[in-house]
């Protein structure tokens, strides 16, 4: 069983689900209580840090045949507990848990690496980390993915539900809904990867609702779940995390690259040919030709970024100059093949 959440009328309802084996021993859910508004009601305090759930939610649930002890109902519970008995009684029932979920067999672990969507995935590596780049999401521990181990599509989305909204912040929703839905694919332009508020907002929106769509009608992703071809519930939070919100803080490089790709409304991404030569890019940077046949990818990036600030002209410097940098830079980028 587990404590599930939805809006009605623009009031959160809360509801206890339970997850069952269906056809070909597919997990699916399916409701049987509902809690109202305030689940908190069923708690009752006896005295000190002592409490219990209203017997009569065991009873509703027997009646149904469906057995549950007054451990499982705290599970559920625990979050419309007093706050001060919630905090005297946490280190305990932490390491209770801790204790519950045991170790995982190396099998175990692979198999559930290889039956857990990207998608979900993609949501559990940002969530934990916090990172942009998703390059080690395909290698997840499963040590990582248990939280998802055995739950129904209706359960899974209810705990990222939760979950996002105890560790999200609101300047970085927009981020995260570009991370978890892997955007940064659709474009070869250097600031994909670390600054998605440099990219052209109109290809960025038709890029997302093209994969919100996909996923919303991608069968191997609802299953146990029935919903029509309208955007289901569970993805219009991420519609409104994405228009409603912006990206995290810009800071003045990418101002200044902004401001290069504004006024240039044809670049789209690096050059197919090199237009400076390596010669004239030692020059334009101030370094020698051997550093930048050696330079890495991100000194080269840093490099840049700091004769921009040098060279912008709203703050002083020549155009043309400010031009021929951000061309040579492309230029080198392209000779030394390094990826956008």
């Amino acid at each position: 069983m587990y404590l599930a959440q939805k809006r009605i009328k623009k009031t959160l309802h809360y509801f206890i689900r339970q997850a069952v084996k269906g056809n070909e021993e597919k997990v699916q859910s399916r409701e049987v209580l509902d809690l109202g508004s305030d689940p908190s009601e069923y708690i009752i305090y006896p005295g000190g840090h002592a409490f219990y759930i209203d017997e009569k939610i065991q009873q509703r649930l027997g009646d149904m045949g469906i057995e549950a002890t007054q451990e499982d109902l705290e599970v559920i519970f625990w979050p419309f507990l007093k706050p001060d008995i919630k905090r005297a009684i946490e280190p305990f029932r932490s390491r209770s848990n801790t204790q519950k979920k045991g170790k995982m067999t190396s099998h175990q672990e692979e198999d559930l690496r290889a039956n857990t969507h990207l998608f979900d995935k993609r949501r559990l590596h940002y969530l934990k980390f916090g990172r942009m780049n998703q390059g080690y999401v395909g290698k997840m521990s499963g040590k990582l993915l248990r939280d998802l181990k055995g739950k129904s599509r209706d359960e899974i989305e209810q705990y990222f539900w939760r979950t996002e909204k105890q560790i999200l912040k609101n300047h970085e929703l927009k981020t995260y809904v570009y991370v978890i839905f892997d955007l940064q694919r659709f474009f070869t332009s250097p600031s994909a990867k670390n600054a998605p508020d440099l990219i052209d907002e109109d290809s960025l929106d038709e890029f997302f609702l093209q994969e919100l769509c996909r996923l919303n009608s991608e069968d191997n992703f609802w299953v146990g779940e029935c919903h029509s071809q309208n955007l289901h519930d569970y993805l219009i939070r991420y519609l409104i995390m994405f228009f409603d919100n912006g990206f995290t803080q810009r800071n003045l490089a990418n101002d200044f690259f902004r401001d290069f790709v504004n006024r240039n409304k044809a670049f789209r991404g690096y050059p197919q040919k090199i237009t400076v030569d390596i010669k004239e890019a030692s020059t334009i940077f101030g370094v020698s030709q051997e550093t930048l046949n050696t330079i890495s990818k991100t000194d080269l990036i840093r490099l840049y970024r700091r004769l921009a600030q040098k060279h912008h002209p709203d703050l002083g410097g020549e155009h043309e100059k400010f031009i021929r940098l951000t061309e040579a830079f492309q230029s080198t980028m392209c000779k030394r093949r390094f990826k956008a």
